[in-house]
């Protein structure tokens, strides 16, 4: 008898994970483009990114989703200023996004971990790749012609499981100019290319500062340090985004409409960043 109830709980188990496969390719089925935004490591401006970058697909035109999957550190709410939980759908076991824009919708973990934002989410491994492939289940998007998904830093169990639940998936990797970060992203390199995984091109952040004064360039962390990784690699540079006080601040408050401001220099560079995504992925 024990050994009878045993085999039926493995194969309740396996049925729910068939469900729930089969679930996460019934919702990837109408997304036309996934793309993973990546570090090798924590602090080079990699939210930043993936939200500068769905809002600025948004407002081109594109219907947009985005994913904040970084589990122990879940930024993107705070960065757009975004209020509200997910909804419940018509749809048994669906949640509906939060919508940011007419066109663009967003879920992350931060909403759902309580009021007091700083306690730290202490899970391992096997929970937290049971969570991010129930997020992806779970979440009822519309048609959609990008998700952009903000992965944790690193090569753990988070980047492995976005990349083997969403095989399609094409990545975008962030680093900073200096070594010690162009290091962590060579593995981030390696791991695309061990999973199978498209590189859509590298996005150096953080280089350089215009002095306010002078107006001559001050290179914080060197410069061109993504650019001779990308050579080094066989891969594109899509971007060099100098450092831009307006948007960082802007980020703190939860308020992006820097993106707005054409004259700045981080904003023309970032364009011609997403110009280059739409043409890699038309």
């Amino acid at each position: 008898m024990k050994e009878t109830n045993k085999t039926c709980g493995l194969n309740s188990r396996k049925d729910q994970q068939d469900m729930q496969d089969a679930e996460i390719r019934d919702t990837l089925n109408h997304i036309r483009n996934k793309i993973l935004v990546m570090s090798g490591k924590g602090g080079v401006g990699k939210s930043s990114v993936a939200a500068y970058l769905s809002v600025s697909l948004a407002k081109r035109g594109h219907q947009v989703g985005l994913m904040d999957v970084d589990l122990h550190g879940p930024s993107i709410p705070r960065m757009l200023g975004l209020m509200g939980m997910p909804q419940p759908s018509v749809h048994p076991g669906k949640v509906i996004p939060i919508r940011y824009l007419p066109n663009m919708q967003v879920i992350s973990i931060e909403p759902l971990l309580g009021e007091n934002k700083d306690v730290a989410t202490i899970w391992r491994g096997p929970l937290k790749i049971g969570v991010i492939k129930q997020c992806i289940a779970d979440m009822e998007w519309p048609e959609l012609d990008y998700l952009i998904v903000d992965s944790p830093p690193g090569t753990g169990d988070e980047p492995l499981t976005i990349a083997q639940t969403i095989p399609d998936a094409k990545a975008l990797v962030v680093t900073t100019p200096q070594e010690i970060s162009l290091a962590d992203v060579r593995k981030s390199i390696s791991f695309c290319r061990q999973v199978n995984m498209e590189i859509l091109g590298i996005a150096e952040n953080m280089s350089g500062l215009q002095c306010p004064h002078c107006g001559k360039d001050i290179e914080l962390f060197k410069k061109r340090g993504g650019q001779v990784m990308a050579e080094q690699n066989g891969l594109r540079l899509l971007a060099s985004l100098p450092f831009e006080p307006d948007i960082v601040e802007g980020g703190d408050m939860g308020n992006i409409d820097s993106l707005d401001n054409k004259q700045l220099s981080f904003t023309q560079e970032f364009n011609k960043m997403v110009d280059q995504i739409v043409e890699l992925t038309a």
